[in-house]
């Protein structure tokens, strides 16, 4: 079913913030790939599907604008982002960059604690695997390497690497859809813990940074086989 072509109120939404809530739906449905990059979310299509005035859209729109999904164009309004192969791979790059040293820095400080609680994460991100949970995938990895980090104590790094993370998810989940990614994934995943808990710092921060390379180098290859099809 189109934009233009949705039932009035077909997505429903609780009301204590409805710019919120829009947002965090039309995220999903932009992560999800169900909106494409480079399509226009028409703000009268969109308050229809979810039964709201264009005021609540638009500050949605803003709000996604602000986290680098959607960008506005003249004469089109409200566009998925689509960053170019050759960012995506930045940002690959600038995560092994920031990522490796925040969890240098961590570990040394990491408590059992902090190692069982990373722990629940990721089998609660193994079980969304299993699940083909996809709405979960990136929530839980991000949840997992966040709690990594977080003894590094340097919430400013911590927030700019989410918002890096936010921008390649949904990229992430075409590569694992499409590749024997998630048990790479899983694996690779159990291994840093492992290192972590050992409080093994360089073993740690290198595996981690191979992690990230290795998964930026495999994605962008999936991503330029896909535009090169679809370019033809």
């Amino acid at each position: 079913m189109k934009q233009g072509e949705a039932r009035s109120g077909r997505y429903r939404i609780e009301r204590r913030s409805i710019p919120e809530g829009i947002r965090e739906s039309l995220q999903e449905r932009i992560l999800s790939g169900e909106f494409r990059d480079g399509e226009a979310l028409v703000q009268d299509a969109i308050a229809e599907e979810y039964g709201v005035s264009r005021m609540p859209v638009r500050e949605a729109l803003r709000q996604l604008e602000a986290c680098g999904l959607v960008s506005m164009e003249t004469h089109k309004g409200a566009v998925v982002t689509s960053i170019p192969t050759e960012q995506v791979e930045e940002l690959f790059e600038l995560r092994a960059l920031l990522e490796s040293d925040m969890l240098r820095r961590a570990v040394p400080r990491m408590t059992d604690g902090d190692v069982a609680e990373a722990r629940e994460i990721l089998v609660a991100l193994e079980d969304s695997y299993r699940r083909d949970d996809m709405a979960s995938w990136g929530r839980l990895n991000w949840a997992f390497h966040r709690r990594l980090y977080q003894s590094a104590g340097r919430p400013q790094t911590l927030a700019i690497l989410q918002g890096i993370n936010l921008q390649v998810e949904r990229y992430i989940r075409l590569h694992l859809l499409m590749t024997d990614g998630l048990e790479a994934a899983e694996r690779e995943h159990r291994e840093i813990l492992r290192l972590c808990a050992l409080r093994d710092a360089n073993g740690a921060t290198a595996f981690l940074r191979a992690h990230i390379l290795d998964a930026g180098r495999n994605l962008v290859a999936v991503l330029r086989r896909e535009r090169a099809a679809e370019a033809h």
